[in-house]
């Protein structure tokens, strides 16, 4: 049996018996557990990212610096951290799309979208996004682009981790950012999905 082919009762009694067995040795603690779950629930994560984009849409000044150093903007807003130190931002226009991928293990800014998605680690995501992205978009996450738009790939690494500002959506003028950040979706920061008001 696959990883694939595992319900979420199963890998949560795996995770659950790991975490017990790593207690048990003495190399966690159940409050150190906690804490990480708490840091991951609250702390860091695509709320953040969407808090971020948000205020990037709602104020051109703050776009002009995110786009010109990721890492110092996000900390404007206490946003940072670890796998966030050397964040690039690429925004996305009427004639450009940008989608992420790490082509060699799963590079990722932690601090503005949370733990990496299982699909963005595997093997098959990393190879084809990088070939034929308008093909994986459209077949794998239902998202066409059309043709006369560019779609640039960009590569993640230890070095620099990118992630998408995209463009927001029409019909939300007079919006605020908390508004407009409840549509903001992890996917959208990584390319695979677009920003979609809510009717």
């Amino acid at each position: 049996m696959s990883e694939v082919d595992r319900t979420s009762e199963e890998i949560a009694a795996r995770v659950k018996a790991l975490e017990s067995l790593l207690i048990e040795q003495g190399l966690l603690t159940t409050e150190m557990v906690d804490r990480y779950v708490d840091i991951y629930e609250n702390e860091v994560g695509p709320q953040l990212g969407a808090k971020v984009v948000a205020k990037a849409w709602t104020d051109a000044e703050f776009r002009a610096r995110l786009l010109e150093d990721a890492t110092a903007a996000c900390a404007e807003l206490g946003i940072g951290g670890a796998q966030g130190e050397h964040m690039v931002v690429l925004e996305d226009t009427d004639d450009v799309h940008h989608a992420i991928v790490c082509t060699l293990c799963s590079c990722y800014p932690w601090p503005v979208l949370g733990l990496p998605p299982n699909w963005y680690k595997e093997p098959q995501y990393r190879s084809r996004m990088v070939r034929a992205p308008r093909q994986v978009l459209a077949e794998e996450f239902g998202y066409e682009i059309p043709e006369t738009k560019e779609i640039r790939v960009w590569d993640s690494s230890s070095e620099i981790r990118y992630w998408v500002l995209p463009q927001r959506p029409l019909g939300t003028d007079g919006w605020t950012e908390e508004q407009l950040a409840a549509l903001v979706t992890r996917d959208s920061m990584i390319g695979v999905a677009p920003v979609k008001a809510i009717s």
